[in-house]
């Protein structure tokens, strides 16, 4: 049984006007898309807005003259302002869901030329999204040299069959997350993933994203670039605004991020835009989110949901459109246990979270960062400098190693090529400047630091200053149990190996999520850090 061609359009009060003899004269798109010699319309499914009753019955009339074998549905379709998108795309929306579609016995064809220009992208929209499943089609009157019905053309929006424009597409993507990565080239298939997650986040995406990680793993820098990529696509058109908010305290945090109003405190002799505002159509990125007191949650926490927020001293609000990139080292989910931090702006910015890894964690892309940062120190410098074979070597060695602690993660790197390529004789840097380079950062890695701490316990974003000794060292203790095992059952086994005999039924690996859970961490990570 062969295919029917279906074509769906709308009536042109204008283009396709004309009830005496002499409409034959004039190029009418509804009825010329029926004379086509080597286009087949088995029906015409014609959308008419109320009103224009006459025009469609004359239409069906001329169409039925000039294709006979051409069937004329009409569907009333009604909307007061025409150029309303919402108005218009909503009403065509019902149309398409109402319609019963048969795409295993038909083709469809979405005629494009008539109706105004809002209810012409509706339709192309409509298709795009396959709610109507077909292609566009488009016709053009005839040129003046020339009588007859014009031409047409057909427009499939299935991108996957156009080569070129995948190719581009794929190579956009590509450089989108060479660009997030500043260009290095990691080999981390793990870390990889997660760019690729946040460059789709970042262009389709507005909500809240929330970088979490070990200090210096990266999360200004990328926070920095997927600003400078949303720019770059024109999503936005303000400032990226970035502050560390262990560095905001008292009546200046609230100016700082809100502004204030003159007056509103001693000194106040000027009134204040604050970093919310200067962030307008741009980014705000709050480093170390966990910082911030509860007072100034609370009022950020509005500002993210509501767009407004009161300047400090003021009674008038202000308004300010942005969206928060918000960074920490810590556990939020344990600061809010703890009373330290709101569980509903956590909730509100924890949409989008991404957990940045630490150095140590990417053995295989620090050979890559190294030559990242030294090619960033000869730039700033316009100073040549290069390792020897050997000591090259000797510090990769060295790095990659799994008693390099990188505790500063990527600003230890950043000294470490710093301090080797600034003392590097005569630019090139030998086996004895990086030797020097090894022992001091043993020595900075092991300097006042207990036994117990070397369970970093940073790492999972528990800051062992807020945490007694004891606690600490029972941590600790058990993440070393935990590293040293491939099961949470295992690891639980080990632990409670005396407690579990006093029980009929022992639940060692509950138990032990429970703990690791009171100070925010998973298993997962456990593994993930071991093994990394």
């Amino acid at each position: 049984m062969a295919r029917k061609q279906v074509i769906l359009g709308i009536l042109g009060p204008v283009l396709d006007r004309g009830f005496g003899a002499d409409r034959w004269e004039h190029w009418r798109p509804s009825v010329a898309i029926c004379s086509q010699e080597d286009l087949v319309v088995h029906r015409f499914e014609l959308l008419c807005q109320k009103g224009y009753e006459k025009l469609a019955q004359t239409l069906v009339k001329d169409i039925g003259a000039i294709s006979p074998e051409t069937e004329v549905r009409l569907h009333e379709v009604e909307w007061k302002d025409p150029w309303d998108f919402e108005e218009v795309y909503g009403a065509l929306l019902d149309f398409a869901r109402s319609y019963s579609f048969k795409p295993a016995n038909e083709d469809y064809l979405v005629h494009i030329t008539t109706g105004t220009h809002v209810a012409q992208i509706c339709m192309f929209l409509l298709t795009e999204a396959r709610y109507i499943p077909g292609k566009l089609v488009q016709c053009s009157p005839p040129s003046r040299s020339r009588d007859g019905a014009g031409e047409f053309r057909i427009i499939d929006l299935d991108l996957s069959r156009y080569d070129r424009l995948a190719s581009r597409f794929k190579q956009e993507q590509k450089d989108d997350l060479s660009y997030l990565k500043s260009g290095i080239e990691t080999r981390n298939r793990a870390f990889n993933d997660l760019i690729e997650q946040i460059e789709r986040v970042a262009i389709h995406s507005r909500a809240p994203i929330l970088l979490t990680g070990p200090t210096g793993a990266g999360k200004s820098r990328l926070a920095q670039k997927i600003f400078e990529l949303k720019k770059k696509r024109n999503q936005v058109n303000g400032n990226f605004v970035e502050v560390n908010c262990a560095t905001l305290r008292g009546d200046s945090a609230m100016s700082n991020l809100f502004g204030h109003v003159k007056g509103a405190f001693t000194g106040a002799v000027q009134p204040r835009r604050g970093l919310l505002r200067n962030a307008d159509h741009g980014i705000l990125f709050l480093d170390e989110i966990g910082e911030l007191g509860l007072d100034e949650q609370a009022m950020l926490l509005r500002a993210i949901e509501e767009k407004q927020f009161l300047p400090l001293g003021g009674d008038v609000e202000v308004t300010s459109d942005f969206q928060l990139i918000a960074g920490t080292n810590r556990s939020l989910l344990l600061d809010v246990r703890r009373g330290r931090f709101r569980e509903d702006l956590l909730a509100r910015i924890n949409l989008w979270t991404f957990d940045l890894p630490g150095l140590r964690d990417r053995p295989e892309d620090i050979a890559p960062n190294v030559e990242f940062e030294l090619s960033n120190f000869i730039a700033k410098n316009a100073r040549m400098v290069r390792f020897s074979r050997e000591a090259l070597g000797e510090f990769l060695g060295f790095a990659t190693a799994a008693q390099a602690r990188w505790s500063g993660n990527f600003r230890d790197l950043n000294a470490a090529i710093t301090r080797m390529a600034t003392l590097a004789p005569g630019g090139r840097m030998d086996l004895q400047t990086v030797r020097d380079e090894i022992a001091r950062l043993q020595r900075d890695w092991g300097q006042g630091l207990p036994k117990s701490d070397s369970d970093g316990l940073a790492e999972f974003g528990v800051q062992a200053g807020e945490l007694d000794l004891f606690e600490r060292i029972q941590l600790g203790g058990v993440l070393s149990v935990c590293r040293e095992c491939s099961t949470l059952a295992e690891a639980g086994r080990k632990l409670f190996a005396a407690s579990r005999t006093e029980s009929k039924h022992p639940n060692d690996s509950d138990r032990l999520r429970k703990y690791l859970n009171r100070y925010g961490i998973e298993w997962e990570q456990v593994r993930r850090r071991s093994t990394g």
